[in-house]
């Protein structure tokens, strides 16, 4: 019988912390290091399975490497092929975030949605980012309070490119989803076809610290709060002057660091949070700190030119589609500002 290498994660008990908090952090742990589907148990735990022992080993030591402390407990074993991935698979329906139902292609939804809601079509065994977790909520429901209509979007990070193809239902022209993880690119690719293979929709495998990148009137970088941190001057450089960035994979104890980050370049618009998880969208500054090579101030125009033209020669460039849906600028209770129309 075949054998899958996975490892098992055991939970501390309700009252000795948060663990539905803590379940969260080990998602976001697990994301981008090639799952290939969990199981949780009946008693909270979680059987986490990958393709390959090398992949399973580094996860796991980043588990506990990380999240020990926290009082879980890692065991890593070789899983007989108990037909797993159809059973975890299996209690996993759609998910509605405002007009846009993210569906399993097996649910009725995926092909006869409610009216007046926008169907994406994500395979849950494609790994994270099938609109579940509260942070591709939260990025969800930012998408919707922007109008998107004929706007240009980068997604960094698109894993499964549920982010990259609710913008394309939404009204964007042209969406390039951008990730480092081969095994994501793989997944979106697929997810691709399942939706339709639709023209607006790119994807490229880059690391956006590294590669210039075309700029976009939208940003959406659902990644971790250490990256964003780490990585805020990338994530403003692929938005044009005026235009709109929005964060999200952000804990509660991350958000002052990340804030504070993109502050520099960017001001503040729109604050969400769902089970702990923080978003934020910020509007790129017409003007900033910024100095060119000589030191001199940089005009924002002229860097948009130049790294779009980057973008173009790198074989980045935007590819225009055909799709334009359109969006409309809903409230999202006291969260919303006015309007969020990228300039």
């Amino acid at each position: 019988m075949r054998t899958w290498p996975a490892f098992h994660v055991a939970f501390p008990a309700a009252g000795s912390g948060e663990p539905e908090s803590l379940q969260d952090l080990v998602a976001a742990a697990l994301d981008g290091t090639g799952v290939t589907a969990i199981d949780e148990g009946g008693d909270g735990s979680w059987r986490v399975f990958f393709s390959d022992i090398a992949r399973r080993d580094v996860a796991a030591s980043t588990i506990i490497e990380t999240l020990a402390a926290s009082g879980l407990t890692v065991r890593c074993f070789e899983a007989d092929d108990e037909d797993w991935a159809r059973r975890s698979q299996a209690g996993l329906s759609a998910v509605r975030v405002g007009r846009i139902l993210v569906a399993p292609p097996w649910d009725p939804a995926a092909t006869s949605p409610p009216t007046g809601t926008l169907a994406v079509v994500i395979e849950p065994s494609m790994g994270f980012g099938s609109g579940h977790h509260a942070t591709t909520r939260l990025c969800l429901d930012a998408l919707q309070q922007i109008d998107l209509r004929g706007t240009r979007v980068i997604d960094l990070g698109t894993g499964s490119g549920v982010l990259a193809f609710a913008a394309a239902r939404l009204g964007a022209v042209s969406v390039l989803g951008v990730d480092v993880d081969a095994d994501a690119l793989a997944s979106a690719r697929a997810a691709h076809r399942l939706n339709g293979s639709p023209r607006a929709v790119s994807l490229v495998e880059a690391d956006f610290r590294k590669t210039r990148l075309p700029v976009a009137d939208v940003v959406v970088a659902n990644l971790t709060g250490g990256i964003l941190a780490a990585g805020a001057t990338a994530v403003l450089r692929c938005c044009k002057a005026g235009g709109i960035v929005i964060t999200s994979g952000v804990t509660a104890a991350e958000e002052g660091t990340v804030a504070s980050a993109f502050a520099a370049l960017s001001s503040p618009v729109w604050r969400g949070e769902d089970e702990g998880w923080v978003a934020w969208v910020f509007r790129r500054l017409a003007t900033g700190d910024k100095t060119g090579d000589r030191g001199r101030p940089t005009d924002d125009r002229e860097d948009d030119r130049q790294q779009s033209s980057e973008g173009a020669r790198a074989g980045l460039g935007w590819r225009r589609g055909t799709e334009r849906t359109g969006a409309s600028n809903g409230r999202l209770g006291t969260w919303c500002i006015a309007s969020m129309r990228p300039g």
